[in-house]
């Protein structure tokens, strides 16, 4: 019998919100990524609950276990309650009615088998009673061990649901996914017929999974694949993937933690921002980096002008898209540049200049200083 386990399981304030719903004759599963992460060894981080009790009924019985219930969601079956500071989002099983590709019409039900198959992957439909047992209705269990990405049931029908899961594909395969074992082939063939679906997303949607998607350890072959099915092109047009793997490749061999602007650099494309719909801060990021991309500029230059991380991009980048090397002791350059001082001071110009004169000889002085490595005194600038 196969269980999951870990402190979060038997954590006492969970299994109080399962007492409140079991006690009074209701199932209750934990569902969806909390099970699947346990299985496979991973971090829990958001706790799931499916029940066969409606939200009404959900918020009743908790508030009477002296839990806070909060319907974050009740108008589409979820409640989410607070037991020991931890939130745990109970929904009630539901069966699809009508669905147009953004969203779904449902039913409530009382089986559980309904709420497995309205779900997308087989390895988000195991469930897992108050004490571990897992329940696995769909047979995710043999696609989890495989690291197989699979679609439930009908995977042309899954998508037609929610065109979102075309990007859910390829994410859960650059998460989850066996590169050495390929893609589902069916799943594949779906997404590919189904791309047009991709225009009718809000491109808040479409940003929130490839930020997701390029977060993975090596998202470069599900990237690869989303190039080959056309995929990648309805997203970000004018891209492409061939430098990503060089990059995440440079990113392991220095240690360099994994950042989907950095990768979204690496892959170009028109108008990204806007396409993914990147906050302020992400977009002028972005643009910081393509703008530095190919300027020939030395490390501790990049260090100086940009500040060591976004310096530290710029060299994966060139290594990755111009196929330059990184120079020696990179880091090291980078930080001596970003530690630099200009000794100059607008006050030190004046009044001899003033206004635009004033900046353009501050300027001047500035890229003198810094063709010199750094090195020219005050005293040397200003005589």
């Amino acid at each position: 019998m196969t269980r999951v386990v870990g402190d979060w399981v038997s954590a006492e304030p969970t299994q109080a919100v399962f007492r409140a719903l079991t006690d009074a004759g209701h199932k209750a599963y934990f569902v969806g990524g909390c099970v699947r992460n346990a299985l496979i060894g991973a971090s829990v981080s958001d706790i799931d609950i499916s029940t066969d009790a409606r939200p009404d009924r959900v918020m009743e019985l908790v508030e009477s276990a002296g839990l806070k219930a909060v319907p974050t969601g009740i108008d589409h079956g979820t409640v989410t309650v607070v037991s020991g500071g931890i939130p745990h989002e109970i929904t009630t099983f539901r069966r699809d009615i009508e669905t147009d590709g953004r969203r779904a019409v449902v039913a409530y039900s009382d089986a559980v088998i309904d709420d497995a198959r309205r779900r997308d992957f087989t390895i988000n439909a195991i469930y897992a009673s108050a004490d571990g047992t897992v329940l696995d209705p769909l047979d995710g269990l043999p696609d989890l061990e495989a690291r197989r990405i699979r679609f439930i049931e009908d995977a042309d029908r899954r998508i037609k649901e929610d065109y979102l899961r075309i990007l859910r594909f390829f994410r859960f395969y650059a998460w989850y996914g066996d590169p050495a074992g390929g893609m589902d082939a069916e799943g594949l063939a779906a997404c590919a017929a189904n791309i047009s679906g991709i225009a009718s997303l809000s491109k808040e949607r479409i940003g929130a999974e490839m930020k997701k998607l390029l977060s993975a350890p090596d998202p470069a072959p599900a990237v690869a694949a989303m190039q080959h099915t056309g995929v990648i092109q309805c997203v970000l047009p004018g891209s492409d993937a061939k430098a990503l793997s060089v990059l995440v490749h440079v990113e392991q061999e220095t240690k360099t933690a994994p950042d989907p602007i950095r990768r979204l650099a690496a892959l170009g494309g028109n108008g990204q921002g806007a396409a993914l719909r990147l906050s302020r801060d992400e977009a002028r990021k972005l643009d910081l980096l393509v703008k530095n991309v190919g300027q020939g500029s030395a490390a501790a230059v990049l260090g100086y002008k940009l500040g060591e991380k976004a310096a530290f991009d710029v060299c994966l980048l060139n290594f990755a898209l111009l196929e330059t090397v990184l120079p020696p002791k990179v880091r090291l350059e980078i930080q001596r540049g970003a530690k630099a001082v200009f000794p100059i001071k607008a006050a030190d110009l004046m009044p001899d200049l003033i206004g635009e004169t004033l900046g353009a000889h501050l300027n001047h002085l500035e890229s003198e200083w810094i063709a010199s490595d750094f090195k020219l005194t005050k005293k040397a600038l200003l005589s």
